[in-house]
C-alpha cells in the first residue's frame, strides 16, 4: 500500500480521534491534514504556499462555517481539485444527503461512529482499504 495524503475535514475532536485511530488499526501508511472547518479545508488547498493536494477528503457533513456539501460544491469547480476522491463521514443517515453527496460526485458515504471491528463495517473498511490502495 503506497503512502497517502488524507485531508480530514471534521469539527469534532472526538470524531478526529476516531479516524487517527482507525487508520492506525488498518495499518494505513498516511500523513494527516486536519481542518476542523470548511472554511479552512478551503484555505489549505488553495494556499498557493501549502500546495496540499491530498489523495482523498474525509468530510463531514454538519459543520460550523461551511458545511460539507457546500465545500464539496465548491471545490468541484476548481480544476487541480475536482477529481480528489471524497468520503462524506457524517452521522445523518438521512438519504436525501446520500443523494446530495452522491449527486455531487462524492466516492463514499460512512455513517459514524468509525467501528471496524464492527461486522456492519466490513464493507467501509475494504472500501477505504481498496481506495488506499488506488490512490
Amino acid at each position: 500500500m503506497k503512502h497517502s495524503t488524507i485531508l480530514l475535514v471534521e469539527d469534532d475532536y472526538l470524531d478526529v480521534v476516531s479516524v487517527q485511530r482507525a487508520f492506525k488499526k488498518l495499518n494505513i501508511d498516511h500523513t494527516l491534514h486536519i481542518a476542523h472547518n470548511g472554511v479552512d479545508a478551503l484555505g489549505m488547498l488553495t494556499d498557493e504556499k501549502s500546495k496540499l493536494v491530498p489523495d482523498i477528503i474525509l468530510l463531514d457533513i454538519n459543520m460550523p462555517k461551511m458545511n460539507g456539501l457546500e465545500f464539496v460544491r465548491i471545490i468541484k469547480n476548481y480544476y487541480s481539485l475536482k477529481n480528489i476522491k471524497i468520503f462524506m463521514i457524517t452521522t445523518s443517515g438521512e438519504e436525501y444527503d446520500r443523494i446530495a453527496a452522491e449527486s455531487m460526485g462524492v466516492t463514499g458515504y460512512i455513517i459514524k461512529p468509525l467501528n471496524f471491528k464492527d461486522p456492519d463495517s466490513a464493507g467501509t473498511r475494504k472500501l477505504m482499504e481498496e481506495l488506499l490502495q488506488e490512490s
